[in-house]
């Protein structure tokens, strides 16, 4: 499963990402973390460790003047070393006063136009695959899964890029 509302309802070895949206004094803030429920197999774990360090090499290519598709090429190279593939079809997006915004973050390799300036706000979140990068949307308009089902994890932060790097605002 990529991306659904869930139940209450959790199985030992799930692998689950809550995701969390907040709307504060008229700006928005994205984040959203993946937990271990019980005992989860070996290629699970792998995939939630190297999802993580995926997020944090992203985040670390991030200073004003830099290339947005720099962060996608970091995040493909990480993913595809550990034997993962990036899910195409979510990306990153600005947030501030209007969510959902510009710029639109591709966390694959990319040659969209674009540099990071000093003050923007923007969410890396990077879902990461064993299989499949094509997903299919479900009639509920919020479901969606790898076209071969295929196990995904994801991991969001919400950056403000500086002159010299990136500050995580949604870091817990």
């Amino acid at each position: 499963m990529l991306h659904r509302i869930y139940g209450s309802h959790r199985e030992d070895g799930d692998i689950n990402n809550i995701d969390v949206t907040v709307y504060l004094n008229g700006y928005h803030g994205d984040t959203s973390k993946t937990f271990l429920c019980g005992e989860v197999d070996e290629a699970g774990k792998q995939l939630v460790k190297v999802t993580e360090e995926c997020l944090l090499r992203g985040i670390s290519t991030c200073k004003h003047g830099t290339s947005f598709k720099k962060i996608g090429r970091r995040i493909s190279e990480h993913a595809e070393r550990n034997g993962f593939c990036v899910v195409e079809c979510f990306v990153g997006h600005g947030v501030g006063r209007v969510f959902h915004s510009e710029p639109l973050i591709y966390h694959q390799r990319n040659n969209r136009p674009g540099q990071m300036i000093e003050g923007q706000t923007f969410t890396i979140e990077p879902i990461i695959s064993m299989g499949s990068i094509d997903c299919d949307m479900w009639d509920d308009g919020w479901t969606a899964v790898t076209t071969d089902g295929s196990l995904t994890v994801q991991f969001e932060h919400t950056i403000l890029i500086t002159r010299t790097g990136a500050e995580i605002l949604t870091k817990c």
